[in-house]
């Protein structure tokens, strides 16, 4: 996430100030009676690795704290679906409130309309989060190599993997990367933003993906802004590319997307 590390600590002290008023709101046995704890997800990596769809992952923002308000009305319905649409192979829905202005409610909404898969995209820092993704209709969650040890990101994907949900592992650099290379992650997100300089490179996803394992899928975050920028990261490995901001900036997001997406198709 487009973040400066004192953003960062910032967002965290105030998740966990966050989760545990949570926890006294909605315990874990409220959690657990959602109608969609019991139900499968449906698997992100597949999707992806799918050869009909993009591989395109769509994502739902409102704003962020880097850019601040990227579209503030966009209605989460006819959006994510136009996405889905549009060829997207999953979609990503930020739930955090403060820092993004999402909601539990935006993800939940966007699972009653759209079969595909879903990762929740938070700051995810204990396992009762991972609990209530379940409960909100998740089939992915996002684990972040910088707000959280090796130790822990294990911790969470061993317990998401138990409830039979994926997830995406994001680091920023090598050292990141072969921190967690056993934490367990289905897919392993590469972030193209410095989160010390704001700076956006795809030459970071180009420079890790020989490094991810064969057996991970390889998802390029961020700066992903042209087909071509696709095609250049697919030549070294990518299948998945999170996308947010460049359709999110635009008043009909979803129009934004099929755009994009027949001109990839175009050039394949």
């Amino acid at each position: 996430m487009s973040t400066t590390p004192n953003i960062l600590d910032k967002i965290i002290a105030q998740k966990r100030l966050e989760v545990g008023e949570r926890k006294e709101l909605y315990p874990v046995r409220l959690l657990e009676k959602s109608l969609y704890f019991e139900s499968t997800p449906v698997s992100m990596r597949k999707y992806i690795q799918r050869p009909d769809l993009s591989g395109i992952i769509a994502e739902f923002k409102r704003k962020s704290p880097s850019k601040g308000i990227i579209n503030a009305h966009a209605p989460v319905e006819r959006t994510t679906i136009g996405y889905m649409q549009a060829g997207a192979s999953a979609l990503s829905v930020l739930t955090d409130k403060p820092f993004f202005g999402g909601s539990n409610e935006d993800l939940t909404l966007a699972r009653r309309f759209n079969f595909c898969p879903i990762i929740r995209k938070d700051f995810t820092i204990d396992e009762y989060q991972v609990l209530e993704a379940k409960s909100i209709g998740a089939d992915a969650i996002l684990l972040i190599a910088a707000v959280l040890t090796p130790a822990e990101s294990k911790t969470l994907a061993t317990l998401a993997h138990s409830l039979g949900m994926e997830v995406l592992l994001e680091v920023h650099d090598e050292a990141e990367l072969q921190a967690n290379l056993e934490v367990g992650a289905d897919m392993i997100g590469v972030n193209n933003r410095n989160l010390k300089t704001f700076e956006v490179s795809i030459e970071i996803s180009k420079r890790l993906a020989p490094l991810i394992p064969a057996s991970v899928v390889k998802v390029s975050e961020s700066g992903i802004s042209s087909p071509e920028t696709i095609r250049i990261l697919r030549e070294v490995g990518y299948e998945g590319f999170l996308m947010g901001e460049n359709f999110m900036k635009h008043s009909r997001p979803e129009k934004a997307a099929l755009e994009f997406i027949e001109q990839l198709t175009a050039r394949v």
